[in-house]
């Protein structure tokens, strides 16, 4: 009884001032407030020593959190300022209704939450050779960081060749060596880092994503699907090798078909793995709709996205 007189009260103060602006404004101020609570919840996670899996799964219970508050105010917002009024919420999370609440939270975090940005980016899952038991390279390493977090990229290079110079084993300073090469556009060295790093561990994620999209700038294309193709056989649910592989074919290679094949693989993973990079999928299976369109293939398209159990907006 007690929770549904505080939803009555906070309906009824709601009401008063919803009237005073537009609803699109309200409606934008309100995904902002639930996506900033959200971006909040995402920065007090601990990605220590997490695989990307683990790490969207708490991502995903702090986007939960707004969803019920996003969900109530949004229906109050329709309701022309009403003092009374009967509002429904769906808490099944399996529900479409509820998965658009929580999509429209997700993608507008994907956007604008440089945490959740940050830290679903995080590759640094630990193996036994990934972290340098020398001081001395695990201090370079850090200064490497601080300063790459700056995008201060010279700078992290110098740390991280400093790091490796104590430790020419130490797999995580050779992979932030690489991406700070790339950020700066160098992609041979940095697909250099990379192959030294995968001499060290040939089972480390982080480069083989990385030199992936190393070779894609480089425009090596059928390299680019190939080291893709490599952590199949290490980790076959990774939604990142479908990504990867159907990014190159329907954005570069204009095979639309084979682009959403992959595309829609790596959709679902994600999906399935309640990973915000879900967002990232969609957009680019809009973008080969409207492709396909253009090309009379709107009954191809939609045959692909059937038998990969995905529903047509």
């Amino acid at each position: 009884m007690k929770n549904a007189l505080l939803i009555l009260f906070f309906i009824f103060i709601c009401s008063k001032g919803i009237s005073q602006v537009s609803e699109k404004n309200a409606s934008e101020s309100l995904l902002k407030g639930v996506a900033e609570n959200g971006c909040k919840c995402v920065d007090s996670i601990s990605i220590s020593n997490k695989s990307k899996v683990e790490i969207s799964k708490e991502i995903s219970t702090c986007i939960n959190k707004q969803v019920v508050v996003f969900q109530m105010t949004s229906k109050l917002l329709k309701t022309d300022g009403l003092k009374k009024v009967e509002i429904s919420l769906n808490t099944n999370e399996d529900s479409n209704e509820y998965k658009e609440y929580y999509y429209e939270i997700e993608r507008y975090m994907l956007s604008n939450c440089n945490s959740l940005k940050q830290k679903i980016a995080s590759s640094d899952e630990e193996s036994a050779k990934s972290i340098s038991k020398n001081k001395k390279a695990v201090e370079y390493y850090v200064k490497g960081l601080d300063e790459f977090k700056k995008e201060y990229f010279k700078e992290a290079i110098e740390y991280f060749e400093k790091a490796i110079n104590e430790d020419s084993q130490f797999a995580f300073a050779w992979d932030n060596l690489g991406l700070s090469y790339r950020k700066l556009n160098n992609f041979d060295k940095a697909i250099k880092c990379y192959k030294k790093s995968l001499k060290i561990d040939p089972n480390g994620l982080m480069p083989l994503q990385n030199i992936a999209i190393a070779y894609q700038y480089k425009k090596e294309y059928q390299n680019a699907i190939n080291a893709y193709k490599k952590i199949i056989e290490i980790d076959k649910n990774n939604p990142e090798i479908y990504y990867g592989i159907g990014n190159i074919y329907a954005l570069m290679l204009n095979d639309f078909e084979q682009g959403l094949e992959n595309m829609c693989k790596a959709y679902n993973i994600y999906v399935e793995q309640k990973s915000p990079y879900r967002s990232d999928a969609e957009k680019v299976i809009n973008i080969i709709y409207s492709e396909m369109k253009k090309q009379g293939k709107v009954e191809k398209f939609n045959q692909i996205l059937k038998a990969n159990n995905i529903s047509p907006n």
